[in-house]
């Protein structure tokens, strides 16, 4: 049960197979244990990372509630602690924040980053209003209804109870959360970075729609896209194996 210290702060991670490095980092209801669909998979070729976000899991609670602004610094020391150079970030919507801040503060540490169902806070004139009306819509759904298709939750009720059972886990929610929307990159700040960064959306994504993504892509020079169809926004759930294919072929690319 490896530590890192971020600061005064105990992060949690675990360490999974041999190769390029690869973490996986969770979003608001999930931590460690969300990507177990996904570990036994990437082991075989990458060494895969999963962390705890403080708050998180088995990371230390935060007074008051964790400063997303900090989150960053999470990734950076457990990458320390666990000697990685280099890594792909995968980020799954908030953790898709914490990434791409860490790519561009610290470009020369990710060997790119793949933001899952989010522009991981980065901001533009022609994207950062749409963005705001998907949420404002996202908001008028029931919190389970925008992360799982109601197919899914029909037919799948033992997997949606667990599903819901994993944030129990953390002492942070969503509402705990601080600065979450405050200092995200400019388009241009992330394109400047030279870090490379992959879009990876779902068509059936209650959060972000993917016309959303599809307008961030094309701002961004040299960023990949992988739209996978009938995607929720919890794709690594719900759609696991349409999941790891799609980051599978991101992850080639980002390695070549």
């Amino acid at each position: 049960m490896p530590y890192a210290n971020s600061g005064p702060v105990g992060i949690y991670y675990e360490s999974h197979g041999e190769g390029p490095a690869v973490m996986f980092v969770h979003g608001s209801g999930g931590h460690h244990a969300a990507w177990w669909q996904q570990v036994p998979v990437f082991a075989s070729d990458y060494r895969v990372l999963t962390i705890d976000l403080r708050g998180f899991g088995r990371s230390d609670p935060v007074e008051g509630g964790p400063d997303a602004q900090d989150f960053p610094d999470d990734l950076l020391a457990v990458l320390d602690h666990a000697g990685v150079e280099r890594a792909v970030l995968v980020g799954q919507s908030i953790g898709a924040v914490a990434s791409l801040q860490a790519a561009v503060r610290h470009p020369g540490r990710v060997a790119g980053v793949i933001l899952a169902h989010s522009l991981g806070g980065m901001n533009h004139p022609d994207v950062t209003p749409l963005v705001r009306a998907d949420r404002a819509v996202a908001e008028t759904l029931p919190v389970i209804d925008r992360l799982l298709t109601p197919e899914f939750q029909a037919q799948r009720p033992e997997m949606t109870f667990l599903f819901k059972q994993m944030g129990t886990f953390n002492h942070a929610t969503m509402q705990d959360l601080r600065n979450l929307s405050v200092g995200g990159p400019s388009v241009e700040q992330v394109a400047a970075s030279g870090v490379r960064v992959a879009f990876l959306a779902g068509e059936r994504d209650a959060v972000i729609r993917t016309d959303t993504v599809r307008k961030a892509h094309e701002l961004l020079p040299g960023s990949l896209l992988d739209v996978v169809p009938a995607a929720p926004h919890s794709m690594y759930w719900e759609m696991p194996a349409q999941y790891n294919a799609a980051v599978g072929r991101l992850l080639r690319r980002l390695y070549a």
